[in-house]
């Protein structure tokens, strides 16, 4: 697989990623016998650009991931996360920024996860309640005593990003970024690119429902999240059908799955853009992966940026978009 740079500081990563939190939580019951194949076959493929957070479990995807690269950490690029706060039994607590904070939760990710350094430590969600500089001062004593590589920031708004770079470089940006999802286009991308930060989208699939697997909204198994979002409730998820129809048309004139079309626009954005489609199925890992060998030409992107315009989708990304930072 190819390599992107993310940032101007030196972060080289393979151009596409591996999301693990669906491993853990979220996405219905996980195997992780099955999901340490999963991550062993992603790095033997060249997809060694591996993310999770602290809150993913919680804590157990860190600890799950730390056991799968235990023997080859010198072929990972490891980006996890802090600053979303849950407890030990999974309620959630809300943001945390404050230094204190920022230092006790990379020393716990450190243990969990089984290594001596993170390679890319994200701030989850902006703490509107602490100075982001205050935050990103700490992330960077952080890079000083040599715990963390790069920093980056998740679902921060243009404003928080130029305030958060002019304290420490920031490398990376996770923002949600798919075909039903372009609400960063505007404003969000062209200031990381201003400023020469590397952008991940994550769900670049959209939940998995870019990939056609999903035809009725009752579809979903045991402890999978997915129905509490908007867009996968009741004439929402219908009405978004349409999207995935027009995709599903459009892959079988090229030859490859929906999937791998959805992927395949992602990574046609740029190559400063490093999607991390997540999987805990052998199967969907290897179609994932196929897709960075998917070229699209100029016309191909031009009748899905047609098909699938910005704000086409129905219903918002999440119930409570109060943590996302405008």
């Amino acid at each position: 697989m190819e390599k992107r740079s993310l940032g101007r500081q030196g972060l080289v990563v393979s151009a596409m990623g591996l999301g693990c939190m669906g491993m853990s939580e979220f996405y219905g019951v996980g195997d992780d016998a099955e999901s340490i194949r999963v991550i062993h076959r992603a790095i033997e493929l060249g997809c060694t650009f591996l993310d999770t957070a602290d809150i993913y479990g919680p804590y157990k995807n860190e600890v799950l991931v730390g056991r799968a690269i235990a023997d080859r950490r010198d072929r990972v690029l490891l980006a996890t996360k802090f600053g979303n706060v849950r407890d030990a039994d999974g309620r959630w607590k809300g943001q945390n920024g404050r230094p204190e904070y920022v230092r006790s939760a990379c020393d716990a990710s450190l243990q969990r996860l089984g290594v001596d350094h993170i390679d890319l430590y994200y701030q989850h969600r902006v703490d509107n309640d602490t100075p982001i500089e205050d935050t990103v001062g700490a992330m960077a004593e952080l890079v000083q005593a040599g715990k963390v590589r790069y920093l980056g920031l998740s679902e921060a708004a243009p404003a928080t990003i130029r305030r958060a770079h002019a304290v420490h470089p920031i490398s990376a940006l996770q923002t949600e970024y798919s075909l039903w999802q372009r609400d960063c286009e505007p404003e969000i991308l062209p200031t990381v690119r201003e400023l020469g930060i590397g952008f991940v989208p994550y769900s670049p699939l959209g939940r998995g429902f870019l990939t056609g697997a999903y035809k009725n909204p009752e579809g979903f198994g045991p402890g999978d999240y997915r129905p509490g979002h908007p867009r996968f409730q009741g004439g929402n998820f219908r009405a978004n059908l349409a999207i995935v129809e027009k995709l599903e048309a459009l892959a079988r004139a090229k030859g490859i799955a929906t999937a791998q079309l959805a992927l395949a626009w992602v990574m046609a954005r740029g190559d400063d853009v490093v999607p991390i489609p997540g999987t805990k199925k052998l199967r969907w890992l290897e179609q994932n992966i196929a897709a960075a060998g998917v070229m699209l030409s100029a016309v191909e992107i031009a009748v899905l940026d047609a098909a699938v315009p910005r704000g086409a989708t129905h219903g918002d990304r999440y119930a409570d978009m109060s943590a996302v930072n405008r």
